[in-house]
């Protein structure tokens, strides 16, 4: 009757763009949700700069199959999952996750989806839903579970608030400013004995 719900970069994988943004040299890549809070903003500027460079879906494919989970995060999901349930929400993108999820054991994963032409050129962006991840805690609460969650950026603070137990995992300073309320963390022993002690105080 427990599930941890987690975000997916920053927290079990390195951000995506900016890896990306790192390997093609174009800085302004390196905007996240951690910069910019709206995401309907972010991604046509994203969308935008990769028009502008020519760089298409099988770019940033090729970036994320070098790339792998954090260390110590495929042993921390294995960790949770022995004693609770855990689903990845996330804003990536199902085109890019899922060589990531095959590192980390295959965890149950909501997340959206990319619109390439025929050339792999990037041309648009489909949210499975809005506000998602606030929304599915909502919904798992109504099937009666408790919920803790945990993430590290501005679009992980409405899942935070939804959960029973909400925990920040090596958020930025701006965050943390922001949303006090939230225990932050910095190594997966620690977001662990957040988590523990987050469904000790729910199930009281």
């Amino acid at each position: 009757m427990q599930i941890v719900c987690l975000d997916l970069e920053g927290v079990l994988v390195p951000e995506i763009w900016i890896e990306f943004a790192g390997r093609t040299g174009i800085p302004e890549l390196r905007r996240t949700t951690r910069d910019e809070p709206d995401y309907d903003k972010l991604m046509r500027f994203r969308l935008d700069l990769l028009a502008q460079h020519k760089l298409g879906l099988p770019d940033i494919q090729k970036v994320i199959a070098e790339m792998g989970p954090m260390p110590g995060a495929r042993a921390f999901v294995d960790g949770l999952r022995e004693r609770y349930q855990v689903i990845i929400l996330s804003d990536t993108f199902y085109e890019f996750a899922h060589p990531l999820m095959r590192q980390l054991g295959w965890p149950t994963l909501f997340c959206h989806s990319l619109e390439a032409d025929s050339d792999g050129v990037l041309v648009n962006y489909h949210l499975r839903m809005p506000d998602q991840k606030r929304q599915a805690v909502k919904r798992l609460k109504e099937l009666n579970f408790k919920v803790v969650a945990a993430g590290d950026s501005y679009n992980d603070t409405a899942m935070l608030g939804e959960a029973h137990g909400g925990i920040l995992f090596h958020p930025p300073e701006n965050v943390i400013r922001e949303f006090p309320q939230y225990p932050v963390t910095h190594g997966y022993g620690e977001l662990r004995g957040e988590i523990d002690k987050a469904f000790a105080r729910a199930t009281a």
